[in-house]
């Protein structure tokens, strides 16, 4: 009688720790990321998180405002928020509709990154000479540019598949030490796969811009999904789409390679609602259903 007591005994231990695990999981996933309906005015679905991408629902007439700015609403009521690698946790969303006006407090869980060494980078590519400083900020003003275009589309509510197999070697909001210098974040994936592995697009696109041989992204691509929100694909060895060329999601873009600044093939993938980046990771793991 006494074994089987503490048969029973050790079950439920058991039993009681994965119970508990569960929960943990379970109460830790909802916090960073569910449906939230603040109000009748007001929904958001993503992550709420730094890094996260929050996509929003309201009546088209209100005006939405995200920490005092305004937020582009479309006809269908959809617009989109991008909650920065170090965003504050506490932010304000300002409804001024027909009849009345709401605020609510969106609450965002902080983020811990790692810190990621690189060695082995050519001296340039981490200090770069006047004239190689002067290249670099010419190629950023193009890509802010393109960044920043604004197209009234919801292309991205083809939803978001990963756009190349691989391994992941570098994530989001790691601080990077490059050569043994600290270096500014990385502000998206590093996906290590063979030279000239097929890159697809995630989601539907419009490609915005191609450039063939940049300083640190060497042969790149920017897709643009609408309300803001685009891709990033570098350090590519081949292209295989035109600017304005309207793609859709698993359509072939590029090819792995290893041009700029990179030590050897990988895709650099990252996401962005204008210039701010999100964790692309993030967007994949807790995108709606559209």
């Amino acid at each position: 009688m006494m074994e089987l007591l503490k048969q029973f005994q050790k079950k439920r231990n058991n039993f009681l720790k994965i119970l508990f695990l569960f929960l943990f999981i379970f109460f830790y996933s909802t916090q960073k990321s569910f449906a939230k309906v603040f109000s009748d005015l007001l929904e958001l679905n993503g992550s709420f998180t730094q890094g996260g991408l929050l996509f929003g629902k309201t009546n088209y007439k209100n005006k939405i405002f995200f920490n005092e700015k305004e937020v582009f609403v479309n006809k269908s009521g959809d617009f989109i928020l991008a909650i920065g690698r170090d965003e504050k946790l506490e932010n304000l969303i300002i409804i001024k509709g027909l009849k009345k006006n709401e605020t609510h407090k969106i609450q965002i869980s902080k983020r811990k990154y790692k810190i990621q060494r690189i060695d082995g980078l050519p001296k340039n590519k981490v200090t770069p000479n006047e004239e190689e400083l002067k290249r670099i900020r010419n190629e950023s003003k193009i890509i802010s540019i393109s960044k920043n275009k604004f197209l009234n589309k919801t292309l991205y509510k083809s939803g978001f598949i990963w756009p190349v197999k691989g391994i992941v070697t570098g994530k989001y909001g790691n601080q990077r030490i490059l050569n043994g210098q600290p270096r500014r974040p990385h502000y998206g994936l590093d996906i290590a796969a063979a030279s000239g592995t097929k890159i697809i697009s995630p989601s539907n696109a419009e490609v915005s811009l191609i450039m063939e041989d940049t300083f640190f992204n060497g042969k790149m691509v920017i897709l643009n999904h609408g309300l803001g929100l685009n891709s990033i694909y570098s350090h590519l060895k081949k292209i295989h789409v035109k600017e304005g060329e309207q793609i859709k999601k698993g359509d072939l873009i590029a090819e792995v390679g290893s041009t700029g600044r990179s030590t050897g093939p990988h895709l650099d993938w990252r996401i962005n609602v204008y210039n701010i980046a999100i964790d692309p990771e993030l967007l994949l793991l807790d995108q709606p259903e559209f």
